[in-house]
Parts: structure tokens; C-alpha cells; sequence
């Protein structure tokens, strides 16, 4: 048995969205026993990550941990960009998703995602303007 899905996140620039909501949704919709939830980012300037969703800090600290580990192409630091005609926070989007990952794989149980007691799944945007970004969630037992 294998069900797909594709979800929106709409973003309002740099941070993490989280869609654990709309993922258990369509994991308990699918009535799945023991399967696999892959969720799919289909973008190069987005990512996805499974990051603890109680305490509101953490997502600030990444966003702040990014920002100064990759600047925007303005940033005097970025100076050797080639790929700067999208805007200065294009090709930094490009790497800061090269760093980390366009798909998250879950295992799933009863109907339910087997995530840790804090773990949440997120959409991290990285760029600065608002965005309309698509998920695949694609479920295999």
C-alpha cells in the first residue's frame, strides 16, 4: 500500500515552518499499520529538518546560527559569489539547503508518526521573501 499527498507551506522569509500537524493528518488518513513517511521539499532554496517544537528559542537560535554562518550576498564576506542575479539571498538560500537536507524519512506505527516527545517536522525557508513552497508526503509500507 503506498498513498501520496502534496501539502503548501507558505513562508514569510527565513525560519522554520512547522507541518507535523498536516503530516499526521495524512499518515492517520492513509490507515498505514508499520510504513515509511517520506516528506519531500520541491525546491533548492528551502529545506527540511525534524527540530524540537517546544521551546520557541531553538528556532530563533538556527535562524541566528545560519544568518552568521552563511550572510547574504551583500555581506562583504560573500564577496566571491558568481550566482547573484536572483538577489542577494538566493545563492546563500542554495547553500544553506545544501547543508541541510530535502527530504526526511519517518517511521510510522498504528497510524501514527514514531517521532520523539519533542521532535517536530519543519519547512526551513531561506530566503527572505515570502514563499509558496510544496511538499510531497508520500507514505510506503
Amino acid at each position: 500500500m503506498t498513498a501520496q499527498a502534496r501539502i503548501r507551506v507558505q513562508t514569510s522569509g527565513p525560519g522554520l515552518y512547522e507541518f507535523t500537524a498536516e503530516a499526521a493528518d495524512f499518515v492517520r488518513a492513509a490507515a498505514a499499520g508499520e510504513a515509511l513517511l517520506v516528506c519531500f521539499a520541491r525546491h533548492t532554496s528551502c529545506s527540511l529538518v525534524i527540530q524540537e517544537n517546544a521551546d520557541p528559542d531553538v528556532k530563533r537560535d538556527l535562524d541566528e546560527f545560519f544568518a552568521r554562518l552563511v550572510p547574504d550576498a551583500d555581506d562583504t564576506s560573500m564577496g566571491w559569489l558568481r550566482h547573484v542575479t536572483e538577489g542577494p539571498d538566493d545563492m546563500p538560500a542554495h547553500i544553506k539547503a545544501a547543508l541541510t537536507a530535502s527530504s526526511l524519512s519517518v517511521p510510522v506505527a498504528d497510524g501514527r508518526m514514531l517521532l520523539g516527545t519533542w521532535q517536530g517536522l519543519y519547512l526551513f525557508e531561506h530566503r527572505t521573501g515570502a514563499q509558496s513552497r510544496e511538499i510531497v508526503l508520500h507514505l510506503a509500507q
